[in-house]
């Protein structure tokens, strides 16, 4: 007898509180704890993460749920109820990135912030939210590849509790959210190691996620079986993550190359007094 997970942790009030939702806020919780950890220690205020984080956060949901249903349009237009049905998944990371940057620029120039500065000291943090948000996919039976055999995940050596969780509408599936967790992850740690042993310019760190994530989504998004798509069976996201990953190597040659009054990444006070 194979276990699923139930997708409802417990509830309250009458109110089913899902695994998907305590798993997104825990990792959006970590990674403002840590970005405001390094903030400090770049010389930003206590606060400038907390305040961008109560801007940047209900924006980022509208833009992933827009992102989301602009590409899988024709459920919405026959049950437009559903939209604002968000509890059980239909987020899509990529929209609420770009609608989390956009609130950045604006919110960083209002408060005469360099946004370099400021998206290298979110970039390590994001990537760890979202190593921790493909686990909510996990707990949805979402996010994942096509079929492969009990026998192929045993050999990945996964524990026993994601193997019986794979095994989703009459098969057994690849795992591409563990793919793209652990991607996500070890773009974390790189990104600190860089961060404590290489000299790096502002924006570098930032870019170098970029990069990352991109290459890596790429590849997990063409093994994935509930993917959205433009004209001609095109994937979105990997339209979308081979964009980032040019534009990233363009832009990162760049301003090592060519721009040389760029200022370090440097971790001291006052580091937020000139912009770029």
């Amino acid at each position: 007898m194979i276990g699923q997970i139930n997708r409802v942790a417990f509830e309250l009030f009458g109110l089913q509180i899902y695994w998907y939702a305590i798993i997104i806020v825990s990792g959006i919780a970590i990674a403002l704890w840590l970005a405001n950890r390094e903030a400090l220690r770049v010389g930003l205020k206590e606060d400038d993460m907390t305040n961008f984080i109560l801007w940047a956060l209900p924006i980022a949901i509208i833009g992933a749920r827009l992102y989301f249903i602009l590409f899988d349009l024709e459920p919405y237009l026959a049950d437009p109820i559903q939209i604002f049905n968000t509890r059980s998944g239909g987020l899509a990371i990529y929209g609420g990135l770009i609608a989390a940057a956009i609130v950045l620029v604006i919110y960083t120039r209002h408060n005469f912030i360099d946004p370099w500065l400021f998206l290298d000291v979110v970039a390590p943090s994001v990537m760890l939210a979202q190593a921790m948000g493909r686990w909510g996919n996990f707990t949805n039976h979402e996010a994942y590849g096509g079929e492969t055999t009990r026998q192929f995940l045993e050999n990945l050596q996964l524990p026993q509790f994601i193997i019986d969780n794979m095994y989703i509408d009459g098969a057994f599936r690849q795992p591409t959210f563990l793919y793209e967790s652990m991607w996500s992850l070890a773009g974390f740690i790189l990104i600190l190691i860089i961060r404590k042993k290489i000299s790096v310019k502002r924006g570098e760190l930032f870019l170098g996620y970029v990069i990352w994530y991109s290459f890596g989504r790429f590849f997990i998004e063409g093994m994935r079986t509930d993917s959205l798509y433009l004209f001609g069976g095109i994937r979105v996201s990997q339209m979308l993550s081979l964009i980032l990953f040019v534009g990233g190597l363009i832009l990162l040659y760049y301003r090592r190359k060519k721009r040389i009054d760029i200022k370090p990444y440097e971790r001291d006070k006052g580091a937020n007094q000139a912009l770029i």
